[in-house]
């Protein structure tokens, strides 16, 4: 849409909007009704559904009246929400959700939550314990691969490892992704988990630094050759086809039942799918990559994300610099120790 055609959108908008709501009268449910339909076309199947998914945590706020609104509403639910088996992360998720939703109603109904809304908090619990976050190291891996020799499932879970990729990029891989020649793979769209296999469809990545065409090594090229040169033996065979499928990709419930198997039969742990990610980064790590490098690897788009996932991960790198400093700081104490006894020496010569 243009600009004007975009602006004459949002006026039949609100003017439906004055047609069916007394906006003294607005309740928190009519508020929140009116965001999830003003947003409904601006944002992502993926991003309604969590929408919706939400509805059941703000039952609370339901019957308030906007314009009697307080921070004593706020707290009461916080209290509630509190009792909930939820993570603090997932709560504070639900905190920015109730504030973009109050903030809706500042901008468009003219709303005045200033007095609660400075005085909100978010959730903190100092006693809940960080969950620890698991992956394969490269033993452990190898371990596991070793007891897969089907021609789709091994390059499968080799991307997974040594890509990085998360699970709906890894069902969206088409084989016009592939770059043999060249050694290099597409990644810039993906299939999300809300879809079923009757009702799927590709979807754009999260964001644009998600796009990346990533080198790939000997080890997996080799697999995907061979499941490459497997599937062009149909008749029907496209390079649209999905690489871990055919005109169908993998169901997402496939992949979870084989990693299943294979970590019970090689005697490893169970990690999730979306674990084989953090063990990509955890080798990468392992194996001296930048921070920098390992970010514009997995596609995140900040820095500060990777930091704030596997920083952890660097902590061991801290002692390698330690070594340094220790080396070369002792390395070059003595030469200039050394260099001080010679011009020591040529001054008594002199005198």
């Amino acid at each position: 849409m243009t600009k004007k055609e975009a602006q004459e959108a949002e006026r039949q908008f609100l003017l439906s909007l004055d047609q069916t709501i007394n906006h003294r009268d607005m309740t928190f449910k009519d508020l929140y009704l009116t965001f999830y339909e003003y947003q409904s076309d601006k944002v992502r199947e993926s991003t309604i559904k969590t929408y919706r998914d939400r509805i059941k945590y703000l039952e609370l706020f339901d019957k308030i009246k906007l314009r009697e609104m307080n921070i004593k509403h706020f707290e009461l639910w916080k209290k509630e929400i509190n009792k909930l088996p939820l993570a603090t992360s997932y709560k504070n998720d639900l905190f920015k959700f109730v504030k973009a939703i109050l903030n809706f109603g500042t901008r468009w109904y003219d709303f005045n939550f200033a007095p609660m809304y400075n005085k909100m908090t978010n959730f903190t619990n100092p006693n809940e314990l960080k969950k620890e976050m698991e992956f394969f190291t490269i033993e452990e891996f190898n371990k596991f691969i070793s007891v897969e020799n089907d021609i789709l499932f091994r390059p499968l879970f080799e991307t997974l490892y040594y890509m990085g990729l998360r699970k709906g990029e890894l069902r969206g891989l088409q084989w016009k992704d592939i770059d043999f020649n060249n050694k290099m793979m597409k990644i810039y769209k993906q299939i999300p988990s809300i879809y079923s296999i009757d009702n799927y469809r590709l979807s754009p990545l999260k964001t644009k630094n998600s796009n990346r065409d990533l080198p790939i090594n000997d080890i997996l090229l080799e697999d995907l050759e061979k499941l490459y040169n497997s599937q062009k033996q149909y008749q029907n065979f496209s390079q649209e086809w999905y690489v871990f499928g055919n005109d169908l990709p993998i169901h997402k419930d496939t992949i979870r039942r084989r990693k299943n198997a294979n970590c019970k039969e090689a005697g490893v742990k169970q990690i999730r799918v979306h674990d084989f990610r953090h063990s990509c980064a955890s080798f990468l790590i392992n194996y001296g990559a930048s921070i920098t490098l390992v970010a514009k690897y997995l596609g995140h788009t900040k820095i500060d994300e990777t930091l704030n996932t596997y920083s952890h991960m660097y902590q061991n790198k801290l002692e390698d610099i330690v070594k340094l400093i220790n080396q070369n700081a002792k390395r070059i104490k003595e030469e200039n120790l050394i260099e001080n006894d010679i011009i020591d020496e040529d001054l008594e010569i002199d005198i």
